[in-house]
């Protein structure tokens, strides 16, 4: 302990730091002074010290494809550069129930474990929709784990079928959904999205499908979307909450940062985030958020570049190999135009780190690990 606080530069307060070293809980001023007062480095040291001890040196990854029903969608978020109004034919898509069974049965001799549902949030497909969709991918696959719908697609699906959060979770679980992602939840604070995403569910109604979600034994991840209008605070503010709900119902797996990005949308004027800022945030959010156990850099977002400069800053989980199956990056300018890596690439990448790599399932049980070899470290 008393090696890292010698090694660490000034800028942190003291007191801060030996909180941080000996494992006790930041408030929201102390986080907040990180984003504004910690050195790069200070932040390197700390957030890598976090991730060690939660994870060793361990970071994982997944064998996944995603799929995207449609991006015809009812919301107006300014940031997005995926969706598109229903009138818009051209550059808009809708799957059906057997278009989306075919693409599911293109992976059935490759060796994914995961399928990963998100879309747009189309007015005409509900509960009974989606519900033959799981159906259908469960009796297809059964093995294949049922990732899917952000909280605003579900608060969507539950106040089109007229029905509580809770019957409507019941009902998407009885069909087999096994887990959901972590998107829609951009900013917390009000203030922000109500400039931001001001039609679409609410912090609270976002946060409550996700405590419903983990009250019925299902595992859940979270994001913040982060580098557009916000300030630091707000950043702090989101992790505060997310931290407060995994006190009561320890069923976030994974934070997830996601950068904005700033093509192809009604935010284009708003300049991205630099990778030393993406790099301390993920410092940040490892050392701010300490009941969460896993850290994600999604690298289709971010880049392989910046990928793997994150695991020196607390992140341990690259997602999965995606295999070109997701726009809503590349439709904003992401570093990723077709995203697809394999697992040599993925254990490569880890590895160029000086660390482990893990092949996980989607509730983190080990697939396959690919130990680190150097001198006598394995």
């Amino acid at each position: 302990m008393l090696e890292h606080q010698e090694t660490l530069s000034s800028r942190v307060d003291s007191a801060i730091k030996n909180k941080i070293i000996n494992g006790v809980r930041l408030n929201t001023e102390e986080g907040v002074h990180l984003y504004s007062d910690a050195t790069t480095e200070e932040l390197k040291e700390l957030a890598t010290l976090i991730r060690s001890r939660k994870n060793q040196e361990k970071v994982f990854f997944n064998h996944n494809f995603h799929l995207e029903p449609t991006n015809r969608c009812i919301y107006d978020c300014k940031f997005c550069s995926y969706s598109r109004a229903l009138k818009d034919k051209e550059e808009s898509w809708e799957l059906s129930a057997d278009e989306i069974l075919e693409k599911v049965k293109k992976y059935d001799d490759k060796p994914v474990t995961e399928i990963h549902i998100v879309g747009g949030v189309h007015p005409d497909l509900g509960l009974e929709f989606f519900g033959d969709v799981l159906s259908r991918i469960r009796s297809h696959r059964p093995a294949l784990h049922r990732k899917a719908f952000t909280a605003v697609e579900i608060h969507y699906m539950c106040k089109r079928a007229k029905v509580s959060y809770q019957d409507g979770i019941k009902g998407l679980i009885d069909s087999g959904l096994q887990s959901i992602p972590g998107g829609g939840a951009e900013i917390f604070a009000e203030e922000i999205r109500a400039e931001i995403c001001a039609d679409k569910c609410t912090s609270e109604q976002w946060l409550e499908i996700h405590r419903i979600i983990h009250e019925n034994g299902l595992r859940s991840n979270a994001t913040m979307l982060y580098g557009h209008i916000e300030k630091f605070e707000h950043r702090i503010d989101h992790m505060n909450r997310l931290r407060v709900l995994q006190d009561q119902t320890q069923g976030f797996q994974t934070f997830i940062p996601l950068k904005y990005r700033n093509k192809n949308n009604q935010m284009s004027h708003i300049p991205e985030s630099l990778k030393e800022e993406d790099l301390r945030n993920y410092a940040v959010s490892r050392i701010y958020l300490d009941n969460i156990d896993h850290i994600k850099a999604y690298w289709p977002m971010i880049g392989r570049e910046i990928a793997r400069l994150s695991l020196d800053y607390g992140v341990d989980d690259l997602d999965g190999t995606i295999d070109n199956t997701t726009k809503i990056y590349s439709m904003a300018g992401a570093e990723e135009e077709n995203p697809t890596l394999t697992t040599d690439e993925l254990v490569r990448l880890i590895h160029s780190a000086g660390l482990d790599a893990v092949e996980r399932g989607t509730l983190y049980e080990v697939i396959q690990e690919y130990p680190f070899i150097e001198n006598n470290r394995c």
